[in-house]
C-alpha cells in the first residue's frame, strides 16, 4: 500500500457496523499499518442508520472524523440503497475514481439508470455479497454479519491478510 485508503462502512443499527471497523483497524495495526476509525450515528436502537469510517495507510494519519470521499463503501444492509437509509444520499456520494462498493445483498439491487451511469463514469466496480446468507450458514446467527463483509471485503481488495484477524 502507497497511499490511504478511506473506507466507508454504512449499515443499520445493531448489524456491527462500529464493531467491523475497529476489528478493520486493529488488523491493519497489528499489520504494522496506521488506521483511524470514527463511528457516526444517532440514537442507538436497532435498524437505524449507522456509520463508522476507517482510514489506513502506510504513512502517519492526521484526519479524523467522517470520510466524504471514500475509495471503498461497504454497504451492510440493502435498505440503505433502496430506502435510502443512511447518512450519505445517494449512497455512492463521493466516491473516488476507480472506487470499490462491496454490498451484502443475495442478489443484484435495481439501481436508477441515473446512478449506473455516474457509477460507470467513476469505473466504480460493483460487488454483491451474501453476507448475512453467509452468516447464517457459517455463524448460524445473522449477527456475524459484519464478519462476512469483511470477509467480503479482504477477498476484493486484500487491504489486510487474513492472518492480521
Amino acid at each position: 500500500m502507497n497511499r490511504k485508503i478511506s473506507i466507508r462502512m454504512s449499515g443499520l443499527g445493531g448489524q456491527g457496523v462500529v464493531t467491523a471497523a475497529h476489528i478493520l483497524g486493529s488488523a491493519a495495526t497489528r499489520e504494522g499499518k496506521n488506521s483511524t476509525v470514527n463511528p457516526f450515528f444517532g440514537a442507538e436502537k436497532r435498524l437505524a442508520p449507522a456509520e463508522s469510517y476507517v482510514r489506513i495507510s502506510d504513512e502517519a494519519i492526521y484526519e479524523r472524523g467522517e470520510i466524504l470521499y471514500p475509495d471503498i463503501i461497504m454497504i451492510f444492509h440493502p435498505h440503505v440503497i433502496t430506502l435510502g437509509k443512511c447518512y450519505t444520499m445517494p449512497f455512492f456520494d463521493g466516491l473516488q475514481k476507480d472506487g470499490i462498493i462491496i454490498v451484502n445483498s443475495d442478489e443484484p439491487l435495481t439501481l436508477k439508470q441515473d446512478d449506473l451511469s455516474r457509477l460507470a463514469a467513476l469505473n466504480a466496480r460493483l460487488f454483491y455479497i451474501p453476507a448475512t446468507q453467509l452468516a447464517i450458514d457459517v455463524g448460524g446467527t445473522e449477527l456475524s454479519t459484519n464478519m462476512s463483509m469483511l470477509g467480503g471485503l479482504l477477498g476484493v481488495t486484500k487491504i489486510v491478510s487474513f492472518d492480521a484477524f
